[in-house]
């Protein structure tokens, strides 16, 4: 199926960018269904899926667009010099958004979601415009393979060796020796989007890169649509087989995590695409679709909301304490008031995204 733009992706990426918003921004930590929150260590929740399916669209949309305008005569160097641009964007809006609002410099956190984002996509883009179909696939097995061998083999001091337990694992140990007082705050000693991690995740780009090929041969749409879905299922149980030998966890990004996921985004998408591209079901999805628009400048704005409602205080209460304790506490229970506190989040900045897709303003980085 070609040619026709892929509401689907938008409507995906929108589903997406809508559900890190929620998981981000509870009305207290401490009163969050689980669902919402991602797995402490080892494991996986809904969360979890959030980020890798948010990698997993930028390879099928790289795929695309890169085509398009391959086709239409664009130089490589002409699309490097685009991806470059893009991925310098992302990781200073990414340093922003972590400077914000106190840009105290000395203990920055360098690593982030925008920055992990603008990395794996340079890495990929430069990968999937110098190699075939085949050299791609080598390279998500090469990567995952140089990630395991680093994981199970490298020294690391004080360690077992293969140890992917929190306190002690390789990923660690490099994020402490290059990325030391520049990491998560919430963790301080290793970082989510940390340097080893980084490795997979790259490969997590690839796969939906490799997936959004079928979008470009001219099958039936319900042809399209069954072989992403068996092909994202394949991934699922090539995911859980290793994780045998290697625990899924996102926070390490592990060769399991980064199959499952992968499947999981590919099998989600082949839904939306089934139900919105060859099914029509395009109202109801509208909302996600408009999210999807303008996902980086909706996160972006939400990073910005939530730290202003913890920097504004009155009478020595930050805002977010007040809305939460003084409105939602008032009519719901602990879990539900924090839940609709996020949702209302989640709303107002859809009524951004609104605002910017009625007058046709879509924000490209």
């Amino acid at each position: 199926m070609t040619g026709a733009r892929l509401v689907s992706l938008d409507v995906f990426r929108g589903f997406i960018i809508a559900s890190m918003i929620l998981v981000n921004n509870p009305g207290s930590w401490k009163d969050v269904y689980a669902p919402l929150l991602h797995a402490e260590w080892h494991g996986w929740t809904f969360t979890d899926i959030i980020f890798p399916s948010f990698l997993w669209i930028v390879g099928a949309a790289m795929t695309l667009s890169f085509s398009k305008r391959l086709e239409r005569g664009d130089s490589r160097g002409r699309l490097i010099l685009h991806v470059l641009r893009r991925s310098l964007i992302l990781f200073a809006l990414g340093l922003f958004l972590n400077a914000f609002p106190e840009f105290r410099l000395s203990t920055l956190r360098i690593p982030g979601v925008l920055q992990r984002i603008a990395v794996c996509y340079l890495a990929a883009a430069l990968i999937y415009l110098y190699a075939r179909a085949r050299w791609q696939a080598a390279a998500i097995v090469i990567l995952c393979a140089i990630y395991w061998l680093l994981m199970t083999l490298a020294p690391a001091p004080g360690c077992v060796p293969g140890s992917f337990e929190q306190a002690c694992n390789f990923a660690k140990y490099v994020d402490g020796l290059f990325l030391s007082g520049h990491m998560w705050s919430h963790t301080k000693t290793w970082d989510p989007e940390g340097i080893v991690s980084t490795l997979p995740a790259i490969a997590t780009v690839l796969l939906g890169a490799l997936a959004a090929r079928l979008l470009r041969k001219a099958l039936p749409g319900a042809s399209i649509a069954a072989w992403l879905f068996l092909g994202g299922n394949a991934l699922m149980a090539a995911g859980l087989l290793l994780s045998q030998w290697m625990p899924v966890n996102k926070n390490l990004w592990t060769v399991s995590f980064t199959l499952l996921m992968a499947g999981i985004s590919q099998s989600l998408f082949a839904a939306f695409y089934w139900l919105v591209d060859i099914q029509g079901w395009k109202r109801w999805t509208a909302p996600f679709a408009i999210y999807g628009m303008n996902a980086i400048t909706v996160y972006v704005l939400s990073g910005i909301l939530a730290d202003l409602l913890n920097v504004i205080r009155i009478k020595g209460a930050s805002l977010h304490l007040i809305l939460y304790r003084d409105f939602f506490s008032a009519f719901a229970g602990p879990k539900e008031a924090s839940l609709l506190f996020a949702l209302t989040h989640v709303l107002a900045l859809y009524a951004v995204a609104h605002f910017l897709y009625r007058r046709n303003w879509f924000v490209r980085v």
